[in-house]
């Protein structure tokens, strides 16, 4: 894990400057939080995750193994975004786009997602 707690909004200020790798983090929200962001390509794999990603768009990210429990992703564009093996307890996905995204090996309430399975 990270030395720091990262803030929202220091990574939508470095993402707008071209970075993109934002593994092994500690992330936790803020009053800007992450809704209505673009971070499509970002990648937060292993990051240890608690923000309102809702109405986002995430086209492309990876959540790899990433602990992303009590996240709201609510109405938020997952088209391509790769969330294997990430635990997912309590987090929201409410009318998400989740077209080709992968939770395969993802935790839900102690339960693996198979291929092709997807969060309720």
């Amino acid at each position: 894990m990270s030395e720091r707690v990262w803030k929202p909004a220091e990574i939508r200020r470095r993402f707008e400057h071209g970075e993109r790798d934002f593994r092994r983090l500690e992330i936790e929200d803020d009053e800007l939080s992450f809704r209505d962001a673009v971070l499509d390509g970002a990648d937060f794999s292993h990051a240890f995750v608690v923000a309102d990603f809702s109405r986002a768009s995430l086209r492309g990210c990876r959540f790899h193994e990433a602990n992303v429990k009590t996240c709201l992703f609510d109405e938020a564009d997952l088209h391509g975004a790769d969330f294997t093996g990430a635990a997912l307890d309590a987090t929201s996905f409410r009318d998400a786009r989740t077209t080709d995204a992968t939770f395969t090996d993802a935790h839900i309430q102690g339960q693996s997602l198979r291929p092709g399975e997807r969060p309720s």
